[in-house]
């Protein structure tokens, strides 16, 4: 009687387990989360970096000189155009005319001359000359200053005009005796006095090689 009792009580453990294996396999599968899409960042295209300008120079008087950066544009000409830097002899090299003299010459003058060399192999040439820097004239600018440095001398410029291109004067500036040294010559500028448009003589023109020292 025991013996009988323990084997259906197996059996009964038995069937109710594969009761519950055959619920589990019945029962509908629980749909998996789906997460949701998260666009990929993409990274903002950096902008163009815009083209240099030319030099704002007056191309019938400025004079061209050695490491002077020039743009020589030949219209439906692609192989003759480029930027070009005047070689300390004076010259420039360009396709088709080799060698030509620019040192000395205006922006006008070149292009008359680069327009009658390059007529011999093209018909009718077009030529632009534009000065992109300014490198074979410069002025400098020291002392209590708030940009002291070097500067391109690209067009008339009055030593007025040169300070404030340099960003004008610190706080403990002499403004009352500047001096402009020009070779052996020591000169003098007073900005209090042509601010107030008196002796407005002194108020000169820079010349090459010029060095303003602001104490």
């Amino acid at each position: 009687m025991r013996g009988f009792t323990t084997a259906s009580g197996s059996l009964a453990l038995g069937l109710l387990g594969a009761s519950i294996c055959l619920a589990a396999q019945e029962a509908p599968a629980k749909p998996q989360e789906t997460q949701p899409l998260v666009p990929a960042k993409t990274e903002a295209a950096e902008p163009a970096k815009p083209a240099a300008l030319p030099v704002n120079v007056d191309p019938k008087s400025f004079l061209l000189g050695p490491e002077d950066v020039i743009l020589v544009r030949v219209w439906r000409e692609p192989d003759l155009s480029g930027q070009l830097v005047i070689r300390p002899d004076g010259q420039i090299n360009m396709p088709l005319i080799r060698e030509i003299r620019a040192g000395g010459l205006s922006p006008e003058q070149l292009t008359t001359n680069l327009t009658e060399a390059l007529s011999k192999f093209i018909n009718n040439p077009q030529v632009l000359v534009q000065v992109m820097a300014v490198r074979s004239q410069k002025y400098m600018v020291t002392g209590e200053i708030n940009r002291p440095g070097a500067y391109p001398l690209a067009g008339p410029t009055s030593v007025f005009e040169a300070i404030t291109l340099a960003g004008g004067f610190r706080e403990f500036a002499n403004t009352g005796n500047i001096t402009i040294l020009r070779g052996a010559q020591r000169l003098r500028f007073n900005y209090r006095e042509v601010v107030k448009g008196k002796n407005l003589g002194q108020n000169i023109l820079i010349e090459n090689g010029d060095k303003i020292v602001v104490r």
